[in-house]
């Protein structure tokens, strides 16, 4: 097993890509490469198995889904025959939401190209999807549970794919997965191309790798268990029956200061998480929940009304806590600590992505101390305490009124204030990627969500 650690500074031109693709991907902003890309991308189009590790909001998807294009594009064919269009590739993803954001950058990738892309997964009904994969697709991302489903029906056939993406494999073993992934393994040659990326590589990830990878590159551009330099995080102490008001100081705090409202609140429960945001309704706040026990379109419309901008506060439970990717996602507030410590980092890796700034606030009462103690354990480092802040006094009334409730405008005069205690304990570096350059917003229909896509003929 080998091991990949020097960046590049190489251009997506100078890597090698295709006209067509490179074409795609200059048309959403992007010059240069992040380094889990530009380490990944090389070995990937070189027909190398590869073992990834990085940081959420680094860019890990395109760091498979350009290469694969890549790949197979030789074998895109403009033939309206379905036979012509078997599965190439197939990306296996743990939840309806990351399926997603896959599905919409593979489409983006190759909307100059011949290639269909489709995705599916449960929660919708079958019918579309498919319709879609008796009309030929080669690359295919899926959840396990429906892709079995299409499998049993016979509407998905994995005799032709060569190459087989575990996407948060670490997610998938801890949702059970296991067997199921087994069982699509199972169907795939054995000759073919295999990559698993995932936040961390714990012992049963690096299984899995021995069990299915060949002679695999292993990738780790950032510190294991870690969130990104770019999200500045902080920790306030409140009583369990007071943190729904601390939401809403937070929120209108950051609002005082000229900060977006906009912010995704986690909670552990689905019955939790329904009355928080019925709660925050109740006080002016325009806000929806999103978990389990939502029906697939009534997550979509709820998610699509948040990236629109007509929903204020985005609550939900670990099913969401991967796979959003919302753009300029400013904050990110755990109204509890998860019970798991990796869970913690996924929840505020929906923010401060791509270079961007992001604020991570958690709420904690005495008796998650515990818990937020092995957060601080994974992390390796010490969490910042701060009083809730009080937006009816303004900044002038708080001496701790700091960075998640500042602007970038303010930052210059408050840095120059007396809190270098402040500033040690919370290590808040902001650590930018000028190369990177958010894309534009997805206008995609929610409709277009139910079938997955399907480049037109």
């Amino acid at each position: 097993m080998s091991t990949e650690q020097n960046n590049t500074e190489l251009t997506f031109a100078e890597i090698g890509f295709a006209e067509p693709i490179l074409r795609a991907v200059l048309e959403q902003g992007y010059t240069k490469p992040t380094p889990i890309q530009a380490q990944a991308m090389p070995h990937v189009m070189q027909g190398r198995d590869v073992m990834g590790a990085a940081q959420t909001g680094t860019g890990k998807t395109a760091a498979f889904v350009l290469p694969i294009l890549q790949n197979i594009l030789p074998m895109a064919s403009s033939s309206a025959s379905p036979a012509r269009h078997p599965i190439r590739a197939l990306v296996l993803t743990p939840t309806r939401e990351l399926a997603d954001q896959v599905a919409d950058n593979a489409f983006k990738y190759a909307k100059y190209t011949d290639i269909r892309t489709a995705v599916v997964f449960g929660g919708v009904d079958m019918s579309a999807q498919t319709s879609l994969l008796r009309s030929g697709v080669e690359l295919l991302i899926a959840t396990p549970g429906r892709l079995l489903d299409h499998i049993t029906q016979k509407t998905a056939n994995l005799s032709q794919v060569q190459i087989l993406i575990l996407d948060e494999a670490d997610r998938m073993l801890d949702m059970g997965f296991l067997p199921d992934l087994q069982r699509i393994i199972g169907l795939i040659p054995a000759q073919r191309q295999t990559l698993l990326f995932s936040a961390t590589f714990s012992p049963e990830i690096k299984k899995l790798a021995q069990s299915y990878l060949r002679d695999p590159v292993t990738i780790e551009v950032a510190r294991q268990n870690a969130a990104a330099d770019t999200v500045r995080q902080v920790i306030h102490m409140v009583p369990s029956e007071r943190k729904k008001d601390a939401v809403v100081k937070v929120l209108n705090a950051r609002i005082q200061q000229g900060l977006s409202r906009q912010a995704i609140v986690f909670t552990n429960s689905r019955i939790g998480c329904s009355k928080l945001a019925s709660a925050l309704e109740r006080s002016g706040i325009k806000a929806g929940a999103i978990h389990g026990d939502k029906s697939q379109i009534e997550r979509m419309q709820i998610l699509e009304s948040f990236k629109n901008g007509s929903m204020d506060v985005l609550v939900a439970t670990d099913v969401a806590a991967r796979g959003l990717d919302i753009a300029d996602m400013p904050c990110v507030i755990n109204h509890e600590l998860p019970f798991n410590a990796e869970d913690y980092v996924h929840r505020i890796g929906r923010t401060g992505r791509a270079g961007a700034q992001g604020d991570a606030i958690a709420l904690v009462d005495a008796s998650e101390e515990k818990l937020l103690a092995d957060i601080e354990k994974l992390m390796n480092r010490k969490l910042i305490r701060m009083p809730v802040p009080d937006p009816a006094g303004g900044p002038g009334a708080d001496p701790f009124f700091y960075m998640p409730y500042q602007a970038k405008d303010n930052k210059a005069a408050i840095d120059k204030k007396d809190t270098k205690d402040a500033a040690s304990n919370a290590s808040a570096n902001i650590s930018s990627n000028p190369s990177i350059k958010p894309g534009p917003k997805s206008n995609k229909p929610v409709a277009a969500l139910l079938g997955g896509f399907k480049k037109p003929n």
